[in-house]
């Protein structure tokens, strides 16, 4: 398949599922990017264009342990920590915004790590 294609779908997809996924305040939107090294995640509240909290794999906290890859443990502890940071914020319900990918490996261990740390979706 040609990427260009590729890309098209994926804007596409990514179109239609950040038509139905809205974020507020009190319920703000996890929005996951993932690229071919790193993961990154970011809660935003849609209503004001604000960024609550985020976390990824460059994330100096994680990068001093040594748990920065960008492979599914390393996205298991993204989300922890996204989720930990969220719940500092007294953030406990979110709306996962998977960006158009397949909820599947890195994706969905960041959801997993995310779950496991106290965030509700």
């Amino acid at each position: 398949m040609r990427i260009d294609l590729k890309e098209q779908r994926l804007l596409k997809r990514k179109r239609r599922v950040r038509h139905r996924v809205h974020g507020t305040a009190e319920r703000p939107r996890l929005s996951v990017y993932r690229s071919l090294r790193h993961i990154y995640a970011q809660l935003i509240d849609d209503d004001t264009g604000q960024v609550l909290a985020s976390a990824s794999t460059l994330d100096p906290a994680l990068r001093q342990e040594g748990r920065a890859s960008g492979n599914v443990a390393g996205a298991a502890v993204v989300g922890e920590l996204a989720a930990k940071r969220a719940l500092e914020k007294g953030l406990t319900k979110v709306v996962f915004d998977r960006n158009g990918r397949l909820y599947h490996g890195r994706l969905k261990s960041l959801a997993d790590g995310a779950r496991a740390a106290g965030l509700e979706f």
